[in-house]
């Protein structure tokens, strides 16, 4: 019926992959249950409605004692279930186990695997969502099919079965016809009921009657007659069973849609005013809630999950953590915190200081600080003191990071890099459920054993759960309530008559009614799942520890180092974590027999710089799982103070940094150092030494300790350098030589350059104020000099000298001025360009030339890099103030047609354009400058010619095009400016505007056609127009009609002017406000606009659209010629409102008109709905549709279908010519080619078209089925 209702799709709730079961590692037990002591049940990959429904069915104690009271001797044993002479009902026996299990086996969720096996189920089957009402009608068939000739075959009916009456009175005779019918549950309407006692009102107490053209043949009257026709409830079943239709079906979109409006329903009920006998007492009419079962999603996909009330008080239940957190919390603020909560260094410190290792971890610091002040770090100090990962560092005075980041601790006690230690204080979560292996060796009991009553009084509404597949929680009653509405909103509801009570025996009791050998069963798998987890713990118990002996290490730069290099530095130790350090210690005494003294064991880190130790074990008493040993853990074995007589500083904050110690090196030191070598003119170069530090030593100590005098200059290397082959260092400050290398966020590996003062005046070195630039040897290398001589031309052709190349070594430091002489000696060129100006330019990747270097720079500063190419080629070299610029005529530079110049930054754009008219031998002032844009066309002009270059930020290589045309004045704009010829008009329009061409300039003619309302029209030049931005719309309209080709055009006044604005030949918008500014219309120089003359006066409002109407010809594709429309759209921009405008428009009723939307790009239409109001199905609110916004987006010029239903009853819009432009563009796109306008636009539409696209394909749907075998 609903077959894949609810299949995934990208609602946000993520399954396991169709195609097998996920299931834990074979080696791994699960793990017990929960603190609630209920088990769940695991999803096999999209069996979430089937666990919901499980879950209810165990929950009411009745049905589950119905199957428990069926034998072996009527159901069979599973063991001959592949015996064929055998009968054995697989279904309810697994059934069976899987409410044992639920009951008695101490795991957090049980497995359906077996059940859905014995329903004849697949894999796929099993990661398929159903719909949970077609299961429960289904499983109650299955379980009636198989409890056949059984003393269970009637307990389905006796729980669930119910009847209504049917009947229909003869107002004529009173005749009572009535029909009977059965129900297992009942299914209630949600669509415009308010909820489920509404429903049942409309069901069993409102009368239809049948009157009017719609009567009722009476079988007594034996005519049609007058009568009433009403429903009643005839028997109640103990248990109610109410189904809501929460998916419909929206006829009108042709799409299913969930209804998640309000929907209440009570947690008692009394039934009496819907049922045919109403004699007994209410007590036999009332009924309680005991289980919803809630679909999150929508109708293509979703989650179940279920609300149930514990009747038999089997699961411990405890108030949700949210009830009690926050009264800890705002005691917590306003006793402690309160005072200092705007300080977060205060806050930030007391957090750690209460916790006994004075260290938390990073990740849940947060959390810490919003228990601690009921505020998140981003609200409240984010804005102003940044993230907290920041702030920390920050503030390392007072926190140090260790382990890679993430703990953090208090300055004065910092933890170890592996030990993670644990607060009594703030148990991290899944804590209680991993409890220290030592402890854990005892055996676990059957849930029966742990579930002791409370001696507190439960509140009011307790024993409710939320039971989602393997996860149990607690809820209170009136979480019930939150599932009346929304995405996540009750599905069914299962109701229980207020007789039933259950018997002080099964209260607390799991093992109640259940048959003595399911209850072996359960004890059989409670052993082996103790034996599996004790067995799987001592597995994984053991740790690999690497123990360090103190004899065999060294003190060497603030790290431990090993004495010899062939000596094995670690000693591999396999130990059982749960045992505790002393008898590790005893261990490591009796391996070491000749070990004299005390003992101390140390964790330790293997560093760049070696061997760092951190926190001692002291506590004996501990286990090292406690105490926080992992597997590969370093230990360090000394006395606790010394090493080789050398006192050993312990901590994070003694953690060495390897630093990369860089000198200069003398020359006799050029073949030791590690970068030695020749400097610019093969003086001295660099040598490198990595040397390790304590990370608190301070940077003078480190200066000390490398044997310089005070005077040495201590550097960091700038990163990314500056360029030009030299690289850049910062010199320390006086006062940074008392801060320590953690303080100055020095790294292992960073370079930390040292200058004597007998080194500061080297070549090498250049010092200004705080910057130090190191040109070392390898900054000394080379750069192509390439000359490339003019062509010349010889005996009438043209020839190119052969071009020559020098390598000329150069350094960053060299001017270029100096590089093109050296370039000229060597390639000896003296000579030959004896007074010849000449420059260096550089070459990009397709060797075209880039413009001049400035040869008052040195390689560095112009950007030059080493060991490229440069071309020494005629012209001037621009100064350090001038410019060097491309420039063209009338076209863009990149075509071939260009020339140089170069003129001073200083220079306004009017002596940069004269300049460039004498280079371009043009005469006249009738020209302007233009840029080019980021693709090489054409752009906007340099409208301020007073304005200097530098101002206009222009720059070396930058190109412009010299235009022909004044410039308009400043604050003008010059427009261009087409005439918009109507269709009945072109004949008459033809020989004004042709006879004013044929007088005027060749250009005035034909230009353009475009398509409106249907009709092909003329779009003709006409000119342009020069006016003031400030000028208003009726004065722009009063200046165009002063064009020479517009002198036949008469109109009374600008009133009867039309002004589209056109991009790309178009009409895109009509220009508003006959007095708002060209300024306000946002037109700007360059914009093309069209005038159309209208026969009547006309000014649009800001929300008056103009559409082009057309009425479509009955019983024929076609429509009668458009009109023209203006719909006010300023208070209603509905449908309704549109079909009203039109309804006046043509003398029709609004009901009887269909519209639609044409859209010329894919050649579709998109229609309007009838609907007044477009009601969101998703959400509560009702929003009016808008034609303006999306789907439609109804814009000036837009062309609106109309249909009269009373004479056309063909919906369809599409024209002949629709069908054939489409047919076309197939075509084309068949052949490979593109379809007019179909990359501007495809799929727009809604309805039908919407679906012309590719969509989402959705798996074919299956129904739901169990496989049952035959039992008579």
């Amino acid at each position: 019926m609903f077959g894949s209702l609810f299949e995934e799709e990208g609602e946000g709730y993520s399954l396991a992959p169709s195609g097998g079961r996920v299931v834990k590692g074979e080696g791994e037990p699960p793990p017990p249950r929960g603190r609630v002591n209920l088990s769940g049940i695991k999803n096999q990959g999209g069996t979430c409605y089937l666990n919901s429904l499980l879950q209810t069915l165990f929950f009411t104690p009745e049905f589950r004692e119905e199957l428990f009271s069926l034998g072996p001797k009527e159901l069979g044993c599973l063991e001959d279930k592949d015996k064929p002479e055998a009968k054995v009902r697989v279904i309810p026996l697994e059934l069976q186990r899987l409410f044992a299990r639920l009951l008695l086996v101490d795991q957090q969720s049980a497995s359906t695997t077996d059940l859905t096996d014995s329903f004849g189920w697949n894999n796929s089957e099993e990661s398929r969502q159903h719909d949970v009402q077609e299961l429960n009608r289904i499983l109650f068939s299955a379980l009636e099919h198989s409890l056949v000739d059984t003393s269970g075959s009637a307990f389905i009916q006796r729980l669930y079965h119910g009847t209504t009456v049917n009947s229909i009175l003869c107002k004529e005779c009173g005749n009572i016809s009535q029909r009977q019918e059965d129900f297992l549950d009942l299914t209630v309407c949600v669509r415009g009921v308010c909820g489920l006692e509404g429903a049942l009102w409309d069901m069993f107490v409102e009368e239809e009657m049948f009157e009017g053209s719609n009567l009722y043949r009476c079988g007594q009257c034996d005519q049609l007659v007058t009568a009433a026709k009403s429903a009643k409830l005839r028997k109640l079943p103990p248990f109610l069973t109410v189904s809501l239709l929460r998916f419909n079906f929206d006829f009108a979109r042709c799409e299913r849609y969930k209804e998640t409006g309000r929907y209440t329903f009570p947690l008692t009920i009394n039934l009496r005013p819907f049922c045919e006998q109403t004699e007994d007492e209410d007590s036999e009419y009332s009924y309680e809630l005991f289980s919803v079962i809630i679909h999150k999603g929508g109708c293509y996909g979703g989650h179940y999950h279920v609300y149930i009330k514990d009747m038999d008080h089997l699961g411990l239940w405890e108030p949700p953590e949210e009830d009690t957190k926050p009264k800890v919390q705002k005691k917590e603020v306003r006793a402690y915190t309160e005072p200092e909560k705007d300080d977060p260094l205060s806050v930030l410190s007391s957090i750690i200081a209460q916790e006994e290792s004075r260290s938390v971890l990073l990740d849940q610091l947060g959390q810490r600080l919003m228990d601690k002040i009921g505020s998140s770090w981003s609200k409240k100090y984010r804005k102003l003191h940044g993230p907290i990962g920041k702030f920390l560092q920050n503030h390392s005075d007072v926190f140090v990071l260790v382990n890679n980041g993430t703990w953090v601790a208090l300055k004065a006690n910092p933890p170890s890099p592996v030990t993670q230690p644990s607060s009594p204080a703030h148990p991290t979560p899944g804590s209680s459920s991993t409890p220290d292996p030592v402890h854990n060796n005892t055996a676990n009991h059957l849930p029966e054993l742990e579930t002791e009553p409370k001696t507190a009084p439960e509140p009011q509404g307790s024993h409710w759960f939320d039971l989602n597949d393997s996860t149990v929680t607690s809820i209170h009653e009136r979480d019930v309530e939150k599932m009346y509405q929304g995405k996540e909103s009750a599905y069914m509801l299962f109701y229980r008559k207020t007789l039933l009570r259950r018997p002080s025996g099964a209260l607390r009791n799991p093992g109640y009614q259940v048959p003595p050998h399911l209850l072996e069963m359960a004890e059989e798998e409670n052993r082996r799942l103790q034996q599996r987890r004790e067995e799987f713990e001592a597995s994984n118990n053991s740790v690999e520890l690497r123990l360090h002996l103190a004899p065999h290490y060294r003190l060497e730069n603030g790290a431990l180092k090993p004495i010899s290099i062939e000596q094995k530095e670690a000693t591999n130790l396999t130990f059982d974590r749960c045992r505790t350090v002393g008898d590790l210690r005893m261990i490591i005494y009796q391996k070491q027999d000749l070990w004299e003294g005390d003992m101390a064991l140390t964790v330790a880190r293997s560093l760049p710089a070696g061997l760092h130790l951190y926190n001692t074990l002291t506590d004996d008493e501990v286990s090292l799982y406690s105490a926080g040993i992992l597997s590969g853990t370093d230990l360090f074995v000394w006395n606790g103070r010394e090493v080789c007589g050398a006192t050993v500083q312990t901590g994070a904050e003694w953690e060495p940094v390897l630093l990369t110690v860089v000198r200069p090196s003398l020359g006799e030191e050029e073949e030791e150092g590690e970068g030695g070598g020749v400097g610019e003119e093969g003086g001295s170069g660099l040598t490198k030494q990595s040397r390790g530090f304590a990370g608190r030593v301070t940077l003078g100590e480190v200066r000390e300790a490398l044997g310089e005098p005070q005077e040495s200059l201590l550097c960091q290397e700038k990163r990314g350098g500056e360029g030009g082959g030299a690289s850049g260092w910062r010199v320390f400050p006086p006062g940074d030589m008392q801060r320590t290398l953690k303080e100055l966020a020095l790294k292992d590996g960073d370079a930390l350059l040292v200058l004597e003062p007998q080194t500061q005046d080297s070549s090498v070195f250049s010092v200004s104020g705080d910057m130090v630039t190191v040109t070392t040897p390898s900054d000394c290398r080379w750069l192509l000099v390439e000359y490339r001589p003019e062509r010349r031309r010889r005996g009438g052709g043209e020839e190119e000298e052969e071009r020559m190349r020098a390598k000329v070594p150069a350094s960053g430091n060299m001017l270029l001025c100096e590089v093109k002489q050296r370039a000229i000696a060597e390639l000896q060129l003296q000579e030959h360009l004896a007074g010849v100006a000449c420059c260096l330019r550089q070459v990009d990747r397709t060797g075209k030339l880039l413009p001049p270097v400035c040869e008052e720079l040195n390689v560095r500063d112009a950007g030059v890099r080493l060991m490229t190419s440069l071309s020494l080629c005629p012209g001037t070299a621009p100064k350090d103030t001038q410019l060097f610029l491309y420039f063209s005529v009338g076209t863009a530079p990149s075509s071939g047609l260009e020339g140089e110049i170069i003129v001073e930054r200083s220079s306004t754009v009017k002596q940069c354009l004269m300049k460039m008219l004498e280079s371009a031998r043009l005469e006249g002032d009738g020209w302007h400058l233009r840029r080019l844009d980021w693709c090489e066309e054409v752009g906007e002009a340099l409208m301020d010619e007073e304005a200097s270059l530098s101002e206009l930020k222009m720059s070396h290589g930058d190109a412009l095009v010299i235009t022909e045309g004044r410039l308009p004045p400043k604050g003008f704009l010059k427009l261009s400016v087409w005439l918009y010829v109507e269709p009945s008009s072109v004949v008459s329009m033809e020989t004004e505007v042709n006879g004013m061409a044929a007088g005027s300039t060749e250009g005035q003619r034909l230009e353009d056609m475009t398509t409106v309302g249907g009709a092909m029209v003329e779009l003709r030049t006409v000119g342009q127009v020069e006016i003031s931005e400030e000028a208003t719309l009726e004065e722009l309209k009063t200046q165009v009609l002063t064009l020479p080709e517009l002198q036949y055009v008469c109109v009374p006044t600008p009133a009867f002017l039309r002004v589209w604005q056109l991009e790309g030949q178009r009409l895109t918008r009509i220009l508003r406000g006959q007095q708002h500014t060209l300024r306000k219309l946002k037109l700007c120089s360059g914009v093309e606009f069209c005038v159309q003359q209208l026969l009547r006066e006309e000014d649009l409002g800001p929300k008056e659209v103009l559409l082009r109407v057309q009425m479509g010809v009955p019983g024929e594709r076609g429509y009668y010629p458009p009109e023209d429309l203006v719909w006010d759209a300023s208070r209603d921009p509905s449908p309704r409102s549109l079909r009203s405008a039109l309804a006046s428009t043509y003398g029709l009723s609004p009901d009887s008109l269909l519209l639609a939307k044409h859209q010329p790009h894919t050649h579709t239409w998109e229609t309007f709905s009838n609907w007044s109001q477009q009601v969101s199905k998703r959400k509560k609110k009702k929003k009016a549709e808008s034609l303006l916004g999306a789907p439609f987006h109804l814009k000036d010029g837009d062309i609106i279908g109309v249909k009269n239903l009373l004479i056309d009853n063909n919906r369809d819009f599409s024209t002949q010519q629709d069908e054939q432009r489409l047919r076309e563009e197939k075509e084309q796109r068949r052949k490979g080619g593109q379809g007019v306008g179909a990359e501007v636009e495809t799929n727009r539409g809604v309805g039908p078209e919407k679906k012309m696209g590719p969509i989402k394909t959705r798996k074919t749907e299956v129904a739901l089925s169990i496989n049952v075998g035959v039992f008579r």
